[in-house]
């Protein structure tokens, strides 16, 4: 509910997952990852923020595999809301979002997610 350091979905290590039901089927359009700014973070840095990631569309929640809609990298020095574009075009609407994280910015114990928003058309 809101930006304050450490309020945040933390796992342990540089990689993880999550998976969204959405409240109806879309096609996705784009997707927003949020951090905190460094100016907010207590050491002065966002080691914690995702760094390389990619977003999945998936038929239901049982599915290994989904439908790749891009690859993308957050940008620590950029603005802490950032928003992606969908890279790759699908005929087919999604109700589950998957969200791949492989890398963050350097932190060796978490990484921290605060916002993950998934943007699209009805």
């Amino acid at each position: 509910p809101d930006m304050y350091p450490g309020n945040c979905w933390a796992f342990r290590g540089s990689q993880g997952y999550l998976v969204v039901r959405l409240s109806m089927k879309i096609y996705p359009t784009a997707f927003t990852v949020e951090h905190i700014p460094k100016t907010l973070s207590p050491t002065g840095n966002i080691t914690s923020a995702p760094r390389s990631f990619s977003v999945y569309g998936l038929d239901d929640e049982y599915q290994e595999e989904g439908k790749l809609l891009g690859q993308y990298v957050y940008d620590q020095g950029g603005e802490p809301l950032q928003m992606f574009p969908v890279m790759e075009n699908s005929e087919n609407a999604f109700q589950i979002v998957e969200l791949r994280i492989f890398s963050n910015w350097g932190h060796a114990e978490y990484t921290c997610l605060y916002r993950f928003r998934v943007h699209g058309k009805p």
